[in-house]
């Protein structure tokens, strides 16, 4: 309702300037909405252009976008700069697949997830720390592109799994400091039973 207002209120602007009106906005929305689904209202003559797939309308979607006026200049273009690094690879791979650049069969993502871990494990084997970096990036890049693949959202997945380790790193100060003890302290060995009790604690708390 409150963007529908704006909306109004800056129409109601443009035309006391005489630049344009609500029905000049409506009719630009209009002509877009056509000419982006061709299949679904075919020029005259023409038929519904054989798109039978969701991908397809998503592959044609994106193309005509490029040929409007004011479309972005390439299919990357249009993926915000200021994006946190994990979702702009989402989006990057998201806007190339409606292209047709992905993978024939979502399991080939895990060869080349296979391949950027060797590569990765390879740099640091070499103490090629830049070198390291990339390909660490590489890593986590086909990790994305697997968990775009099989429809799993990675910044929730990711949060989900920070907020466990939250969860039972929590658990285990709170033993350790009714013992009277510091974690710094601790074994390492110490530290992994109390996190291991954590871990069923969690798994008898859901059931």
């Amino acid at each position: 309702g409150d963007v529908l207002l704006h909306v109004c209120f800056y129409a109601k602007i443009g035309s006391e300037t005489r630049d344009f009106d609500i029905a000049d906005v409506c009719r630009e929305l209009c002509d877009k909405l056509i000419f982006r689904h061709p299949h679904v209202f075919p020029p005259k003559g023409h038929d519904n252009n054989h798109i039978d797939t969701a991908q397809q309308v998503s592959e044609q979607w994106e193309m005509l976008k490029q040929k409007e006026k004011d479309g972005n200049k390439s299919v990357l273009a249009g993926v915000p700069e200021a994006l946190p690094s994990l979702i702009k690879a989402y989006r990057i791979q998201d806007k190339a697949r409606n292209v047709g650049f992905d993978w024939e069969e979502k399991s080939q993502v895990w060869e080349k997830v296979k391949e950027e871990i060797g590569e990765f494990e390879t740099e640091v084997e070499h103490m090629d720390k830049d070198k390291a970096e990339a390909e660490f990036g590489d890593v986590m890049f086909s990790l994305i592109n697997a968990a775009r693949l099989y429809k799993i959202n990675p910044d929730n997945a990711l949060e989900r799994t920070n907020q466990k380790f939250i969860r039972r790193f929590n658990y285990l100060e709170a033993h350790t400091m009714k013992q009277g003890r510091n974690l710094t302290d601790m074994s390492l060995e110490e530290m992994d039973a109390i996190w291991n009790e954590a871990k069923l604690h969690e798994r008898d708390g859901n059931k």
